[in-house]
């Protein structure tokens, strides 16, 4: 594979993943298109759902289809920052401090239960999300390229847990839903451990840091028409207005549209994106970063509907093409 891959390069690899990805991981299709497409653009994915469902698993198969180094931290409430950024260690034959990095230094780590871990420590995932590094006894240490958090947070406990602060919610390019299993796709994958005979589920990398890593730098070149761009902007805004929202999506909500919705174009084998593409995405990338008035909170409000609301009221822009063309 050259240096410079064309759009056709990144559909069919990024066919190849989910196609290698759906081999071990069953009825996640939506998710795990969204959940790639975010890495594609550079992101960070929050999977915001019960126990049980597969989010670990899930993680672990697309960073092994990536080619990537896998790290899975658990998040307890004693977790301390340097359990994740690592810490200096005395060497006695030498008499000098090294640096030994933590499990944050891999290309895909999968925050367990993000949730669960103290303010400080989510501090430290926040520098490592928003900046690429952490910082040990005030040394930075850049973390590799590429560099991407799946994180879990479990929505139906609170006892031992901590709120993601704004700003870490705003860091997360999309926050996804997993659901239950269908009945039959239950049944599939029970049979599938039965034939299996064994909890070992291995795949082969379809492709490595290095191509992903070019296949980000394609993502990067698809056109932008400025009426999408716009519309992109309109979403946003419009959810700052509705009297039920105390704070609206920022400035980095708009943006997430658009880089998430170049990554769905090229997997689609487009180099240029259209409305459609950003109301596929505009809930999960935007509902997250909405907090509501109290009197919405309790009435139930749900800031999906708020989303999907913006998305009615918004005018649309034609439909457009390649700036090619």
């Amino acid at each position: 594979m050259t240096e410079q891959m064309t759009t056709s390069d990144v559909s069919e690899l990024s066919r190849a993943v989910l196609s290698r990805v759906g081999e071990i991981v069953v009825d996640m299709a939506e998710p795990l298109e969204l959940a790639l497409a975010t890495v594609l653009a550079g992101g960070h994915v929050l999977f915001e759902d019960v126990p049980g469902l597969g989010k670990t698993l899930a993680a672990r198969t697309l960073a092994r289809a990536l080619g990537l180094e896998f790290s899975r931290i658990q998040c307890t409430p004693d977790l301390l920052p340097s359990d994740i950024t690592g810490s200096f260690v005395y060497i006695p034959s030498t008499g000098t401090f090294e640096f030994r990095s933590g499990p944050l230094f891999a290309g895909l780590v999968l925050a367990d239960e993000i949730n669960r871990t103290t303010p400080k420590t989510q501090s430290s995932f926040l520098e490592a999300m928003a900046e690429g590094r952490v910082t040990v006894e005030g040394s930075p240490f850049p973390l590799p390229r590429p560099f991407h958090v799946i994180a879990t947070s479990n929505p139906i406990e609170f006892e031992g847990t901590y709120a993601l602060p704004e700003a870490q919610l705003d860091r997360f390019m999309v926050r996804l839903s997993v659901g239950y299993l269908s009945a039959d796709d239950e049944t599939r994958m029970l049979l599938s451990r039965a034939h299996r005979q064994h909890d070992a589920r291995e795949i082969e990398p379809v492709l490595n840091a290095e191509q992903l890593l070019h296949m980000q730098t394609a993502v990067e070149a698809v056109h932008v028409d400025p009426d999408v761009a716009r519309y992109c902007v309109d979403l946003a805004a419009a959810t700052r207005r509705d009297q039920q929202v105390q704070v609206g999506a920022s400035p980095r909500g708009s943006q997430g549209l658009m880089l998430l919705a170049r990554a769905i174009a090229v997997m689609s084998g487009r180099d240029y994106i259209t409305p459609d593409d950003i109301k596929r995405i505009a809930v999960p990338v935007l509902a997250h970063r909405l907090t509501l008035t109290p009197q919405a909170w309790a009435n139930g409000v749900r800031p999906e509907a708020i989303v999907t609301a913006a998305l009615g009221s918004v005018p649309v822009p034609p439909t457009v093409g390649s700036g090619a063309a």
